[in-house]
């Protein structure tokens, strides 16, 4: 992702941002028309958006437990190194389980907080017995389950 400076960036790609980031499934010519320039101006802004890195993507949220997702997991894991050796083969390992939604290196008590979906509490111990404790350098998981999500995937504060 080639995020480049803010230069070239001003009010109207703001408000784009902001648009698309409240409703992804805004219309040029209603984008347009929200952000007061005309549906070629606005195209090729967001093209632009696009090609610069700060819209990185566009898809529908799901809802979990429509899918049979309904059970939340955090996991924080410590690996038995710290090495860019031993970060690169976890996070390349983590890379292919669908399960895990997030994965954050992180400072303090982790080194990998993981976001995890499954159905129910019987899939996350199969996951966790046989992919999770397997991944590369593991040394120690802690597991919380999430009882309600309060807030979640919340919009950028711009």
């Amino acid at each position: 992702m080639k995020v480049s400076s803010t230069e070239n960036f001003d009010g109207i790609d703001l408000k784009i941002l902001r648009a698309l980031q409240s409703e992804g499934r805004l219309s040029n010519a209603d984008l347009a028309e929200r952000v007061n320039v005309s549906a070629a101006t606005c195209h090729r802004r967001t093209q632009r958006l696009f090609e610069e890195g700060y819209i990185t993507g566009v898809r529908a949220e799901v809802a979990p437990s429509a899918v049979g997702l309904g059970a939340m997991v955090m996991v924080g894991v410590v690996l038995d190194r710290s090495t860019p050796e031993s970060f690169g083969a976890f996070e390349g390992a983590v890379m292919q389980l669908k399960e895990v939604l997030d994965c954050s290196l992180v400072a303090g008590d982790f080194d990998y907080l993981l976001k995890i979906r499954v159905r129910d509490m019987a899939d996350f111990n199969k996951l966790h017995g046989q992919k999770l404790i397997a991944l590369p350098g593991v040394r120690q998981t802690r597991t919380f389950f999430v009882m309600k999500e309060v807030k979640e995937n919340a919009r950028l504060p711009f």
